[in-house]
């Protein structure tokens, strides 16, 4: 391997481990090598930084979310703006269905499917393993950033003829995900807004 393309590599992985857990840049390397090698799964996750209809980034740091603009970057998450169950896991932006930390569609036993429901299988016909399911506020920003989190705070907006709940991820943080100083927003218990998600009610407005 030549030298340069060896330093960069080098770079690159010294970056990544600054910004990640081990076994998040371990999630990340999998998904890099299952891309490379074709696997519908990974060409998934690696398209998988799409926003929500009425949610897209905008100039200077701010955030839409259906109207309403916001300074807090999302929490980390398989999409760019984290959708959340009542419970904190993720789900797929675009239907509402479970997915796991690598954004793949899981079945009821947190196994990887395909759009259909079938076990997805890796190069070699064998059935592939599940990989973890975790609460976006109160496990991953934990893991990932070392500050308390609880969901706690949300506000309501009407988004694409349903009511959306943008929910807070509260720490006791004196600084937020991007950081920007801390704001409470709608956390209480002297705690202040990290990071952001977001539910679909399905409650029509």
């Amino acid at each position: 391997m030549p030298d340069g393309i060896e330093g960069a590599l080098l770079r690159a992985g010294e970056r990544l481990a600054e910004r990640a857990t081990r076994r998040r840049a371990l999630e990340r390397a999998a998904v890099g090598l299952g891309a490379l090698l074709g696997l519908p799964a990974a060409r998934a996750v690696a398209a998988r930084r799409r926003y929500p209809p009425g949610s897209n980034p905008i100039a200077g740091g701010y955030y839409g979310f259906c109207g309403h603009t916001y300074t807090t970057a999302s929490c980390p998450a398989p999409y760019e703006l984290p959708r959340i169950d009542a419970h904190g896991f993720p789900l797929r932006p675009a239907d509402g269905r479970p997915i796991d930390n690598l954004g793949r569609l899981v079945n009821g036993a947190g196994k990887p499917i395909d759009e259909n429901g079938r076990r997805l299988h890796g190069p070699d016909g064998s059935p592939l393993p599940a990989a973890p399911r975790t609460r976006i506020c109160e496990d991953w920003v934990p893991e990932q950033h070392g500050v308390d989190a609880v969901i706690q705070g949300s506000w309501h907006r009407c988004c694409d003829g349903q009511i959306r709940k943008l929910r807070d991820c509260c720490t006791t943080a004196t600084r937020r995900i991007n950081g920007d100083a801390a704001l409470r927003g709608y956390c209480y218990g002297r705690r202040n807004v990290f990071c952001v998600t977001y539910q679909d009610t399905g409650v029509p407005c």
